[in-house]
């Protein structure tokens, strides 16, 4: 199989993600993606960019890591909870659930169907993280997980605000794990296959406590740097980490809570 994949923008970013998955599951290893691998193996796609792109590639590893372990362990500890990815583009993180609803644009959906078909208790739901997609979620008292992974840097203030009014005029119990950037990243960051994509960076904020501060319905919990997870595959980031400074900037994983 030879697929080609025509699409561009933000949701092109989703090809770059996966790729990267895919190249770490199959090289250094420090994540296990078969399902990626596979995926890739059967796209008609030029990755030239993303393999010159390092610190992209070092970012959506040590993302990975970071929600693949507080995905798991929520899940462990609300047996029957749901989990909804927004934004999921090609991601294969499903386990342990009682439904999982994965939610994109349409277009993306489209690919996502054909390179990754689900059924049973995986619904797809072809929207904008920012429409009502709520009313798409058969559970609304049911424990929820909420998954924002590489959205929000593409998004403006009342777009994330927006998401999160979804979530909380759905939802009466509902945990989010969002992915922020800092503004000087935003402002400063040119990655070669982000920007092959056409797609770019447009908003960030400095950390957990400021993003809960624009967010009525929601309690910051706590917040994790990515800085700390990229020594588990590359060394030279246990310096990196004690630098303040650098540390401050790198991406973040915020927890949330639904008040």
């Amino acid at each position: 199989m030879d697929e080609k994949v025509t699409i561009s923008g933000v949701p092109e970013t989703m090809l770059q993600t996966i790729y990267a998955r895919a190249k770490e599951s199959k090289g250094r290893g420090a994540i296990h993606d078969k399902k990626a691998e596979e995926i890739i193996s059967k796209l008609n796609y030029d990755f030239s960019l993303a393999d010159k792109d390092a610190p992209m590639h070092s970012g959506v590893i040590a993302r990975t890591i970071v929600l693949d372990k507080l995905v798991s362990e929520y899940l462990a500890n609300n047996p029957g909870a749901i989990v909804v990815n927004i934004a999921c583009g090609l991601d294969t993180r499903m386990t342990g659930f009682k439904h999982w609803y994965n939610l994109d644009l349409p277009e993306t959906i489209a690919v996502r169907e054909k390179l990754l078909p689900e059924s049973g208790n995986i619904t797809q739901i072809a929207m904008s993280a920012m429409d009502d997609w709520g009313k798409m979620v058969e559970e609304s008292r049911t424990p929820a997980i909420i998954i924002i992974e590489g959205l929000t840097m593409y998004l403006s203030e009342a777009d994330v605000q927006q998401i999160f009014a979804v979530i909380a005029n759905r939802f009466d119990d509902a945990t989010v794990l969002v992915e922020i950037m800092n503004p000087m990243i935003v402002k400063r960051f040119k990655g070669k296959s982000i920007e092959g994509s056409n797609a770019k960076f447009t908003w960030g904020i400095k950390g957990g406590k400021a993003l809960a501060a624009l967010l009525p319905n929601f309690r910051f919990v706590e917040e994790r740097g990515l800085m700390e997870d990229m020594t588990q595959f590359m060394p030279i980031y246990k310096v990196l980490d004690k630098v303040p400074a650098i540390r401050n900037i790198s991406n973040k994983i915020i927890t949330l809570k639904r008040l």
